[in-house]
């Protein structure tokens, strides 16, 4: 990783790499990307404020070259705001990427395993210094608690593979919190995966019929539970947005944590 860019290996050939915030923008443009992620530097938890800085500069650097290069015609670009988990990094990498005019900010370097107070307070703290008719976006966020935290604190947007991960593995979401079909309390049980979902894999299947699809190692499993976990957190989202429409969105909230009798 240098000022240039970053360099890697294709897995498939062994062939040398080079990615530059440029050439990232590019593919992007080609792949018709609705919202456009500039290259980043994002480090793990814990980390030095040495190695924050340095990942900062590089990050800042990268962000004004994408700037200048632009995102394609219809999209949308985002700056995103890094500086590890030091309050004073995370201001200044707010205010400078704020300079710089983006379309929308993304929050990064967060949840990759610092205590889940740490995230809230630098969410609270970026939210507090980003322009409030500008979406903002927190990556890598996707356990409801989580989910519905941020929103209070006031992100728009979220991305994460959670919700995929662990349908594969038979893990389903639901109003209760998380649910493995596998286990043997499901193989007569005949209500849908999620009591109140509006999802078709609600309407149509049960969890005893889930679980058989898992135990026979039949890939119907892993899709449906998919299916479903991401229609979860879609109607997760819709909800909030209609409790925020009606000012009861903290009330709202409560009720929804509050019957989550199984971690996350």
């Amino acid at each position: 990783m240098t000022d240039e860019g970053v360099t890697f290996r294709s897995p498939l050939d062994g062939a040398e790499h080079l990615f530059t915030p440029e050439g990232v923008l590019e593919i992007q443009r080609q792949l018709g990307s609705d919202l456009v992620m500039p290259l980043d530097v994002c480090l793990g938890y814990p980390t030095d404020d040495e190695k924050a800085k340095e990942a900062l500069r590089l990050t800042l650097q990268w962000a004004r070259r994408s700037r200048a290069h632009a995102a394609g015609d219809g999209q949308m670009l985002f700056g995103i705001i890094q500086g590890g988990f030091s309050p004073a990094l995370r201001r200044e990498a707010t205010a400078r990427t704020v300079e710089m005019a983006f379309d929308g900010y993304a929050i990064g370097g967060l949840s990759v395993g610092e205590p889940r107070e740490v995230t809230a307070k630098l969410i609270e703290q970026t939210c507090a210094g980003l322009p409030a008719d500008h979406p903002r976006y927190l990556m890598g966020v996707g356990a409801p608690p989580d989910l519905l935290d941020a929103v209070a604190l006031g992100v728009d947007l979220f991305d994460c593979v959670l919700p995929t991960r662990v349908a594969r593995t038979g893990t389903i979401f639901t109003r209760r919190g998380r649910v493995n079909v596998r286990n043997a309390a499901f193989r007569e049980d005949a209500g849908p995966p999620d009591e109140g979902c509006r999802c078709a894999v609600c309407a149509r299947y049960t969890r005893s019929y889930l679980r058989h699809l898992f135990n026979a190692d039949e890939m119907l499993g892993p899709r449906l539970a998919t299916y479903h976990n991401l229609s979860f957190l879609a109607q997760l989202m819709e909800d909030a947005r209609t409790a925020i429409a009606g000012n009861r969105f903290d009330a709202w909230r409560s009720e929804v944590l509050g019957a989550y009798v199984t971690p996350w």
